[in-house]
């Protein structure tokens, strides 16, 4: 009985802290209320606060990154400025990468270029050579014509000079002959009327033979015998100038 007794007493124990802990818990949670209410007010005007002090801060934060900003621009404009000025040293001593390359290959191109030039002017000083050469020879052929043309017209004059030579002194002969002929007639005539006065009484000769060449006036018979005179010395000088160039060298050879 005593140990039921004990049992009870426990029980309305724990109910009896039960209910003071409920009553505590009450007058807790009425004292965090009021708590609260005041805390709402303290919070808003702390809101305010930090939102201006983080408003400050941020704008604190732009200025300084703005600073860093300039300060990093003006330090890469400088390392630029600086870059820049190493290569155009570099590419005025001959050393920069970029330029040695685009100069390799313009130096070979050039090489290049000075062979071809080279070839073309050999080629082209051959054809000159050539062309001179052939005008050489031309105008050595054209020569050698206007000469054989100049000596043939030449001969062809100095051969009518003496074919008129001759046949003026063939006609001078001939007049000479014709001269003492007609004297020798005139005195034949004289001695022959002297004869045929003596002789009229004589019978006549006939004459066959040259009663034709007697019939013909002195003026035909003088031309005639310049016709045959002139013939026969252009057959004189037309065997001399065959025997001439038989026997004269060739031109070539005189002028060689």
């Amino acid at each position: 009985m005593a140990s039921i007794k004990d049992e009870k007493d426990d029980r309305d124990d724990s109910d009896a802290d039960d209910i003071d802990r409920d009553s505590e818990s009450d007058k807790s949670s009425t004292t965090t209320d009021s708590s609260d209410a005041s805390d709402s007010d303290d919070s808003s005007e702390m809101d305010a606060e930090e939102c201006e002090r983080r408003r400050n801060e941020l704008l604190d934060a732009i200025a300084d990154l703005e600073r860093q900003f300039a300060t990093l621009r003006e330090q890469l404009y400088r390392e630029r400025i600086m870059q820049v000025k190493t290569q155009l040293e570099e590419v005025h001593d001959g050393t920069a990468k970029e330029y040695r390359q685009p100069l390799e290959e313009l130096q070979q191109n050039m090489k290049t270029r000075i062979e071809v030039a080279g070839v073309l002017r050999k080629l082209r000083l051959e054809n000159i050579d050539n062309n001179y050469k052939a005008e050489e020879m031309a105008a050595k052929q054209n020569f050698e014509n206007e000469k054989l043309l100049l000596f043939d017209s030449m001969k062809e004059d100095l051969e009518e000079k003496i074919r008129r030579l001759d046949e003026d002194r063939n006609s001078i002969d001939f007049q000479n002959d014709l001269y003492s002929s007609e004297k020798s007639k005139k005195q034949s005539g004289k001695i022959w009327k002297k004869k045929s006065s003596d002789s009229s009484r004589r019978k006549p000769v006939t004459v066959t033979g040259p009663y034709i060449v007697y019939m013909l006036s002195e003026a035909d018979i003088l031309d005639d015998w310049t016709e045959i005179r002139k013939s026969l010395s252009k057959k004189q000088v037309d065997r001399k100038y065959a025997a001439r160039s038989y026997s004269r060298p060739t031109l070539t050879s005189r002028v060689w």
